[in-house]
């Protein structure tokens, strides 16, 4: 796939100049700071989680056994037609489903899908829908369906940041991300990666802790106006899923990987890293063509990283300073890490609109013939997308409000927790401080980003 632009593609003509959009988007931060700090001075976040329950008859079509297994199939029938379309289509990318599938309608669609519905992937995953075939089979069989090995103490979630770290390698490092050929290897490897390892740590374990897209759906969907308690489905406010503390070691790990990876992508289209990157193709002129993608692979790797671990450390001083200016008797990470979790959403919008709305609308004739041999199974395969349905302009208004939003949520998010966690309402405030110089930081850095790509 030759990814469309996403970023707002060198928009120079906007009615203001940039910087006002920055200036704005810090201004917005800093009122809604001293506004939740007059207004909002007892926790309500998780005394509003319990939520209603949706009528009978419509949680009992919703929890069915029925729904979930059509679901499922559905979802494996997806993962089949992704797989074969990868290993045996045509390799050029635009005209193959897998590219398009993979990158634009599973990355980018399932999150829009968790913010909106909840916790989707607990029905649509097709790893955990072959391994409740799996277990079901066992059990009508007469046998036991039990893990092999208890997760080890402190394993946290870890292995889903590996996970998570190794698929935007791919997507951001790898020289050709979208080869079909190499995104089904890349499929058949991860299949590999949760099927080991619920049959090794049970599904629940291992969708929590080792499930990279599980895990990175389960944490989106808590900002869901709906959820699932118990035996029922509630709706709820929205973001008050995020109350409380996240004690799970690797949290912060992994969301800094959600973060810092989109973030790169944004940093990897500038000019200052294309020209490095120009650079580094020159230098390696006469080389060969496997020589030169796995140093620029490296490279990109080694930018990559830097971001993530940016977002630790970054978000790891402010919470220090928070410690400090409130006089905690402990560390703090587990507290405010899910203030996290809305800023990873909005970086997601901001970065990947343009690519949801303009490259999503490829799936349809790509769904009609998923392996590039001129099929028309559906009848859609001579749609003709509408490359021009988003302006530039529009794209950067998005940008602008998505990252600007979902900072004011993170904001609010820490601080019904400060409240909560503190009784002095001067510590409560004075532990924000660091939070919102870290939310100004991230939405004029991200602001910037997009602005230069």
């Amino acid at each position: 796939m030759t990814p469309l632009a996403h970023g707002i593609g060198g928009v120079r003509d906007l009615p203001v100049p940039e910087s006002f959009f920055f200036s704005t988007a810090a201004v917005v931060l800093v009122v809604s700071f001293v506004l939740l700090g007059a207004l909002w001075k007892l926790p309500q976040l998780e005394h509003r989680a319990g939520g209603a329950r949706l009528p009978g008859l419509l949680q009992t079509i919703l929890l069915s056994r029925v729904l979930r297994v059509v679901l499922g199939a559905a979802a494996l029938a997806l993962l089949v037609v992704a797989f074969a379309a990868a290993l045996f289509g045509t390799t050029v990318e635009l005209l193959n489903f897998a590219p398009t599938f993979v990158y634009v309608i599973f990355w980018v669609g399932l999150p829009v899908l968790s913010i909106t519905l909840g916790d989707v992937w607990r029905v649509l995953s097709p790893w955990r829908a072959i391994a409740d075939a799996a277990v079901w089979a066992l059990e009508r069989g007469g046998r036991e369906a039990r893990p092999i090995l208890d997760p080890p103490a402190g394993l946290g979630r870890y292995p889903a940041a590996a996970a998570l770290l190794a698929f935007v390698t791919l997507e951001l490092a790898y020289q050709r991300p979208a080869d079909p050929r190499v995104l089904g290897v890349a499929m058949a490897l991860y299949t590999y990666w949760a099927l080991g390892g619920m049959a090794v740590y049970g599904r629940e374990a291992w969708n929590r802790q080792g499930e990279a897209f599980a895990v990175a759906f389960s944490l989106l969907a808590r900002v869901a106006p709906f959820a699932k308690q118990d035996d029922s489905i509630v709706v709820r406010w929205p973001l008050t899923g995020l109350a409380g503390a996240e004690r799970m070691p690797g949290t912060l790990v992994f969301v800094a990987v959600m973060l810092g990876s989109t973030s790169f992508d944004g940093f990897s289209r500038t000019s200052g890293w294309q020209n490095l990157v120009g650079d580094l193709r020159a230098d390696l002129v006469g080389e060969s063509q496997r020589t030169v993608d796995l140093v620029l692979t490296l490279v990109n790797f080694a930018g990559l990283s830097m971001f993530v671990a940016a977002v630790v450390l970054t978000y790891s001083a402010a919470v220090i300073w928070a410690q400090r200016l409130a006089n905690a008797p402990r560390l703090l990470v587990p507290d405010f890490v899910l203030p996290l979790v809305p800023i990873v959403f909005a970086y997601l919008i901001a970065h990947y609109f343009s690519l949801l709305a303009i490259q999503g609308q490829f799936i349809l004739p790509r769904t009609s013939d998923p392996l590039g041999r001129g099929w028309d199974l559906l009848g859609t395969a001579d749609f003709v997308p509408n490359l021009t349905i988003v302006s530039p302009e529009t794209v950067w208004y998005v940008q602008v409000v998505s990252l600007t939003l979902g900072h004011v949520a993170g904001l609010a998010v820490a601080h019904d927790r400060a409240v909560d966690l503190f009784r002095s309402r001067t510590d409560a405030l004075r532990s924000q401080y660091p939070m919102l110089a870290l939310m100004v930081l991230y939405t004029v850095g991200g602001l910037w980003l997009l602005s230069q790509g």
